[in-house]
């Protein structure tokens, strides 16, 4: 039998495989793009700020859907609304997530109108749906934090398949 010796200088060996190393990126880099509609929007400032710092996770916020990887809803969507949401989503670059923050976001909250889409799952696919009215920031940094983990698990080198809506 032959030995192989290695010589590391004294250096620790870490084993990894492809997957495990794109996911740890990726789910450590996010560029989230900041979709505002409603109040939620006003949680989702402060949890960027200094107090809540989403800097340390990796996350920044962006204004391009080009150049995001996530996108945050946070407030209520309308109807007259929706089309630009989708479009917006579509411009996305692969792979994409999607954060859903607070009541109105999640399932249209109080305003159960004509004019209110009761869900932006009605939209575009969500991720994770984050409760509330208005969401706390820790709520928020919870719900990235779960991302990352999802992020983590999947497989990178797999092709991407279009998320069907209902």
């Amino acid at each position: 039998m032959a030995k192989h010796q290695l010589n590391t200088n004294g250096m620790p060996i870490a084993l990894t495989s492809v997957d495990k190393l794109v996911g740890w990126g990726q789910s450590n880099s996010l560029w989230a793009f900041s979709y505002g509609l409603a109040c939620c929007a006003i949680e989702m400032m402060a949890a960027g700020g200094s107090r809540y710092d989403f800097d340390r996770f990796g996350t920044i916020f962006r204004a391009s859907p080009r150049q995001s990887d996530v996108m945050l809803v946070a407030g209520t969507l309308s109807k007259k609304h929706a089309e630009f949401t989708r479009r917006l989503y579509d411009m996305m670059p692969d792979p994409k997530w999607v954060i859903s923050l607070g009541s109105c976001a999640n399932t249209g909250g109080m305003f159960n109108t004509y004019s209110t889409v009761q869900g932006v799952d009605r939209i575009i696919p969500v991720d994770i749906y984050v409760p509330g009215c208005a969401p706390r920031p820790e709520t928020f940094q919870f719900a990235l934090m779960i991302l990352q983990k999802k992020i983590r698990k999947e497989q990178a080198s797999k092709k991407i398949a279009a998320k069907r809506l209902v």
